[in-house]
């Protein structure tokens, strides 16, 4: 990416920084592409792009302007894990008015329209199967948003989101093949064991075991959209992939959601535009902004310590949770978040190298 130079002081405007993140062409083995990103494989620090390929435009906001690098990159990194962290919980409340199928329908649908327009992906050149991998994608992530959405209209946010943080941590265990990495497996179970059968409900009884349903369930899409993350990420330049995947995922889940969000909307006493709005405002906060924060932050530090910082989510989650929602975890679900943070750590700095 380039430098600013020392008279470029202004900074960009947000519109931009989006534009040019959001148009960033794909590394030499990938960049993340599902509807939560923030993993890859492979891929060299600070290389925006493979030989031979040029930059992606940047659609109807133009030329953007230089980005100041002043920022660490880890700090970027941080931030975008509690925009992700935030929009979640923002996005409870609007379960009461919209259901949770609503919700989730309009928030994956404010995304797919702001990407659509900010990247506006080229498909013509586009093979049947890089279409259909991109369409499998935006299946997986509509049904990993769903459900996750299920899990924490149920149980804490930090227990949800610690079990749905199992999906690649086991795509990560299973691609290392290593013996030793039995144990960051054991240890990820232990605090499974430990957030199921000792964690508690935000009302201080035993966990929903429908929540838990969903969160595992959840899980398993995460793992799913992990395995397409690569080919997608390859195929498509910047984030056009993600754009056609989080569309197909809209579409995807409008059978279950459209009802519900119509009904809320109109419902007397409602106030659509405010809900409209809040939806658009929570589709910005997850994942629009935060994927232009990681693809700064991919641009300016190395993969391994990428993916240790993104091992930190489950406990973003907890701290989000509390200070947004006030839900409080007792000292089982805090144990257990924490083995799976350090098996998730351990697994990254004794992979392959």
């Amino acid at each position: 990416m380039p430098t600013s130079q020392s008279s470029e002081t202004a900074a960009p405007t947000s519109a931009a920084a989006v534009a040019e993140a959001l148009a960033m062409p794909p590394a030499p083995k990938g960049e993340p592409a599902g509807e939560r990103g923030s993993w890859r494989r492979g891929g060299e620090p600070g290389s925006a792009a493979p030989p031979g390929v040029r930059p992606g435009r940047t659609g109807r906001f133009g030329k953007a302007l230089r980005r100041p690098e002043r920022i660490p990159a880890p700090l970027l990194c941080l931030v975008a894990m509690f925009l992700v962290q935030t929009g979640i919980a923002l996005s409870k409340p609007l379960f009461g008015p919209l259901g949770v199928s609503g919700t989730t329908f309009l928030r994956l649908g404010f995304a797919a329209v702001i990407l659509l327009a900010v990247t506006r992906p080229r498909l013509r050149d586009k093979r049947p199967r890089d279409l259909a991998a991109a369409a499998l994608l935006g299946i997986a992530s509509a049904g990993m948003t769903l459900l996750f959405a299920g899990a924490i209209d149920r149980l804490p946010m930090g227990t949800a989101a610690t079990i749905e943080f199992l999906g690649p941590l086991a795509v990560a265990l299973v691609f290392a093949r290593r013996a030793s990495h039995l144990l960051w497996a054991l240890l990820a179970g232990a605090g499974v064991i430990l957030l199921t059968l000792l964690g508690e409900g935000e009302g201080g009884g035993s966990l929903d075991p429908v929540g838990l349903l969903y969160a595992f369930g959840a899980a398993a899409c995460y793992a799913v959209y992990i395995l397409f993350t690569d080919k997608v990420g390859a195929t498509f330049q910047g984030f056009q992939g993600l754009a056609v995947s989080m569309t197909v995922g809209a579409l995807a889940l409008a059978p279950f959601g459209l009802g519900q969000a119509w009904d809320g909307l109109t419902a007397p006493g409602a106030s659509p535009l405010v809900l409209l709005a809040s939806a658009a405002g929570v589709a910005l906060l997850l994942p629009v902004l935060p994927y232009a924060l990681e693809m700064t932050a991919l641009r300016r530090m190395p993969q391994r310590v990428f993916s240790v910082l993104v091992s930190l989510e489950p406990a973003v989650s907890a701290l989000v949770g509390l200070v947004v929602l006030g839900q409080l975890l007792g000292a089982a679900q805090l144990a257990g978040i924490g083995c799976v943070v350090a098996a998730s750590v351990g697994a990254t700095l004794t992979g392959r190298r």
